[in-house]
């Protein structure tokens, strides 16, 4: 096939508009203010099924002929295209298998069954279950729903690039989340197409970013391990299709930390009231570094928001987390006499200070104790770093030891 151009996704569209919905454009005002210019969030986390990944889907099963539908198609996916993949082949009466990593969400699992398909674990990763969808795919006949390396899955994903240009014509950067690279490519090539002069971010978690050494060595490189919870783009390996629109239309791969990913899912359920899942967050994150670490970003900014398919379970861990990594909880272990009030006496002065004791524990067998005193370990909830740090200062100003 040719190399793909911005005709290919504008012929995806109406394939796309039968089973998707133009997801909405959300300014938002918080963004605007900590980056200085105005921040535009494509929620594409309202999408059907809970991500971008049923635009793909939906073009690819579509253009099958009814003897490979017949057949039936098989997936491998960590939920996101499962769904899409799922919902898609049910539109259509084609049977729909799709192997997931162990472990997987319980939501996306049980999003995909009730779409129809049968769901298979295949192992730790995505390449395994890549590899037992191509084993499943040869046995029977079934066709093979790549999750990004494939002309009509790129094409479909880069129908959101069309809505951005339309949304947001003059938009200066895009950002978006990647993984394999269908979404970063379909929709780099949609918008710069649109726009010329927009520059155009990939964002990738850190302990899965296989994009950036694969830019470096000109070839798709796999990485020996990936460890990030956003499930939704931990991809060893781009796509042979993929990183050549990568190369061509995106001019910059950035990566994003962890607590980067934590903080950022936590800011939009607080300021946004959005939930959104960890990849689909990345861009947000990206943007957040971006204000810290004070660099100046081109506006108006598109963000994208890749989906929104988390477990309640991880969410709650996440926004735990988020919540420590912006200093909104402190740990102190402080050394009190042991005497009676001498408890009292600290907690009155946490209390003064507007900290909410979450955990309080008493130790007091340590060898560096002395006899008449015990240590108090304390896990607090603040306002934030400053906060903390001023709860912190008034302690050790009333006397007391503290020693974490």
């Amino acid at each position: 096939m040719a190399e793909l151009d911005v005709t290919d996704i504008e012929a995806a569209r109406p394939l796309v508009d039968g089973v998707a919905v133009r997801t909405p454009m959300h300014e938002s005002r918080w963004l605007s203010a900590l980056v200085g210019t105005p921040v535009w969030l494509k929620c594409e986390n309202l999408q059907r099924t809970g991500s971008f990944k049923v635009r793909g889907a939906a073009v690819r099963i579509a253009r099958l002929s009814p003897e490979v539908r017949a057949r039936g198609v098989v997936a491998a996916s960590a939920g996101n295209h499962a769904q899409g993949v799922a919902l898609a082949a049910q539109q259509h009466g084609i049977p729909a298998t799709v192997f997931m990593p162990d472990g997987a969400p319980l939501p996306k699992e049980r999003a995909t069954r009730g779409y129809g398909a049968e769901v298979v674990f295949g192992g730790p990763t995505l390449e395994d279950c890549l590899a037992l969808a191509e084993e499943r795919a040869a046995e029977t006949g079934a066709t093979l729903i790549h999750p990004f390396d494939h002309e009509d899955i790129v094409a479909g994903q880069g129908t959101l690039g069309l809505e951005v240009a339309e949304q947001c014509p003059d938009a200066a950067t895009v950002m978006v989340p990647a993984g394999g690279g269908g979404l970063l490519g379909g929709v780099a090539l949609a918008v710069r197409s649109r726009m010329p002069g927009v520059r155009v971010v990939g964002v990738q978690a850190a302990g899965a970013a296989a994009i950036p050494p694969s830019l470096a060595a000109g070839h798709p490189v796999r990485l020996d391990r990936t460890t990030t919870m956003a499930d939704g783009i931990a991809v060893g390996r781009p796509g042979e299709l993929t990183l050549p629109l990568v190369q061509k239309y995106v001019d910059d791969v950035v990566t994003v930390s962890e607590e980067s990913l934590s903080r950022s899912l936590l800011a939009l359920v607080e300021r946004e009231k959005l939930v959104v899942e960890p990849a689909g967050a990345a861009a947000v994150a990206a943007l957040m570094d971006l204000a810290r670490e004070g660099t100046e970003v081109a506006g108006p900014v598109v963000v994208v928001l890749s989906g929104g398919n988390i477990d309640p379970l991880l969410l709650g861990k996440v926004i735990q987390h988020g919540m420590a990594a912006a200093g909104r909880y402190l740990r102190l272990d402080v050394h009190i006499r042991d005497v009676p009030g001498g408890l009292v006496s600290l907690l009155t002065e946490i209390a003064d200070a507007g900290a909410n004791v979450v955990e309080v524990a008493h130790e007091r067998v340590l060898p560096a104790l002395h006899v008449d005193e015990v240590v108090v370990h304390l896990q607090l909830e603040t306002r934030g770093a400053e906060h903390a740090e001023a709860v912190l200062a008034r302690v050790r100003e009333h006397g007391f030891v503290v020693s974490g």
